[in-house]
């Protein structure tokens, strides 16, 4: 298991492989449909709210009382994929979610040398958990789509697609 903490450096990046287990601490941010296609309408029209940031597929649900959030596990990553180039090539370095992506975004991911990790899967609660706190950093209209920065400590993963390309869904 390695310990990983935002910002990722290239260097960094490059050190994953395929399989990894990593914990990681830091920022990352909330995007799903809605606030992807905001975000790829506005590149090159006012800050960049990516470059350099890792986005976590997830809709967090409604805060308990008492609580930092509500379940935020994973989206199924394929329904960012027409998004997910646009995206690395404005500067997005990773993205965290579940299941499979397309041969174009595999190559993609190759080609801006970034990262893909997935989050398990069925494990909201227990993932909300890793998350020490959360603010709304754009699209409030969004509610739950809406991008929420979160605060991170040991948010499990496992690197998906390495930054050569190789996916951990590869049947070669």
């Amino acid at each position: 298991m390695k310990r990983i903490f935002t910002p990722l450096t290239k260097e960094l990046i490059k050190s994953l492989n395929v399989g990894d287990e990593i914990l990681l601490t830091g920022i990352i941010y909330t995007a799903r449909d809605q606030a992807h296609k905001r975000l790829i309408k506005e590149i090159g029209k006012r800050r960049n709210l990516i470059k350099d940031k890792i986005i976590y597929y997830c809709g967090p649900t409604q805060t308990p009382k008492g609580k930092i959030i509500g379940s935020a596990g994973p989206t199924t990553s394929s329904r960012m994929d027409e998004f997910t180039p646009k995206l690395l090539a404005a500067g997005l370095i990773a993205m965290i979610g579940k299941g499979a992506r397309s041969e174009k975004v595999r190559q993609s991911i190759k080609r801006h040398k970034a990262v893909y990790f997935l989050a398990p899967a069925g494990c909201g609660a227990l993932l909300s958990q890793k998350i020490k706190s959360k603010r709304i950093v754009a699209y409030k209209d969004l509610g739950p789509e809406a991008i929420y920065e979160l605060k991170v400590k040991d948010f499990p993963l496992i690197v998906g697609i390495d930054s050569k390309g190789r996916s951990i869904y590869d049947t070669k």
